[in-house]
């Protein structure tokens, strides 16, 4: 059964909540919410990063954010790394082996 004065069972603060958005955004459909709000900080970069491996191309993440923070651009180690994922680039510094047909190789 709805609340009391309600037709749709909807408090009257919500009502008031939701006809706010519509006002100020012409929808009340809330905000999205999550993700990485803060990969544009390190995105600005991405040419640098990408000169610096070029430069360099056994430099370790260590390096890479002693880098940026010279620059003015303090970023953790995590953020390095999820900047590299989500450009699909791979520091591989071995390169592949074929499989070994006597022993398991790393």
């Amino acid at each position: 059964m709805p609340g009391r004065g309600s037709a749709v069972g909807v408090s009257a603060a919500s009502a008031i909540r939701w006809r706010q958005l519509v006002v100020q955004h012409g929808t009340p459909v809330a905000k999205r919410q999550g993700g990485d709000r803060r990969a544009a900080r390190i995105d600005a970069h991405v040419t640098f990063i990408l000169e610096a491996i070029e430069t360099k191309d056994d430099i370790t993440l260590v390096e890479l954010q002693a880098l940026l923070a010279e620059r003015g651009t303090p970023v953790g180690i995590g953020t390095l790394w999820r900047f590299f994922d989500r450009h699909r680039i791979t520091r591989k510094k071995r390169q592949h082996m074929p499989p070994s047909k006597t022993a398991p190789t790393s």
